[in-house]
């Protein structure tokens, strides 16, 4: 028969070995459920890695793309500035040389045009004809008034422009029909095509 001493004994041993059991058992749990964290951790590093890299490629393609189209906007906003100087460049120049068309061999008939013209567009049979000096040299009136069946008459000499300025209605109707003013009147519709005849493509 054991002694108590010897039953103590055994029932000591038995909750060490009880409680080792449980101890291994619950460091083996914390080391799973630490490698679990870890594991989750890493693969949620991983998703944000991804996540980022995929924003910053967007972002760098964005910005590619943007400063590809800033190169191509500038590119043509100095190609479109060159043009516009290129042709400024050439009505200043015809601009120029718009009075050595007084000294044409025809220039009486462009002077009956231009006043033909302006009356015409007023609608008036009455009106005064401002003209410069070497308009008002060539420019016959009265063929004209019997013409459009009106009178019209020299007002001032005009100190600038080639052509000439008709009023009517004591002022109230101006047309402007000036070499100069025609020039700056057909300038929009003619850049296209004075472009094109400069670059050497059919107009």
């Amino acid at each position: 028969m054991k002694s108590e001493e010897e039953d103590i004994e055994l029932l000591a041993r038995a909750i060490m070995v009880e409680a080792r059991e449980e101890a291994e058992q619950l460091h083996t749990e914390a080391k799973e459920m630490a490698e679990a964290i870890r594991k989750r951790a890493q693969e949620q590093a991983e998703s944000e890695r991804k996540a980022i890299l995929a924003r910053a490629k967007e972002d760098a393609d964005r910005l590619r793309s943007q400063s590809s189209a800033t190169s191509q906007l500038k590119a043509r906003s100095a190609q479109l500035e060159q043009r516009e100087k290129i042709l400024n460049d050439v009505f200043e120049e015809v601009g120029k040389r718009l009075g050595s068309v007084k000294k044409r061999p025809d220039y009486s008939e462009i002077a009956i045009m231009l006043a033909r013209e302006a009356l015409t567009q007023l609608k008036v049979n009455d009106a005064e004809v401002s003209a410069d000096e070497s308009t008002q040299k060539v420019l016959k009136l009265d063929d004209l008034s019997r013409e459009l069946n009106g009178k019209f008459t020299f007002g001032k000499k005009l100190e600038e422009g080639t052509g000439l300025v008709v009023n009517a209605s004591g002022g109230k109707l101006y047309y402007d029909n000036t070499l100069e003013t025609r020039l700056h009147r057909l300038q929009g519709s003619l850049r296209s095509s004075v472009y094109k005849a400069l670059m050497g493509e059919k107009v």
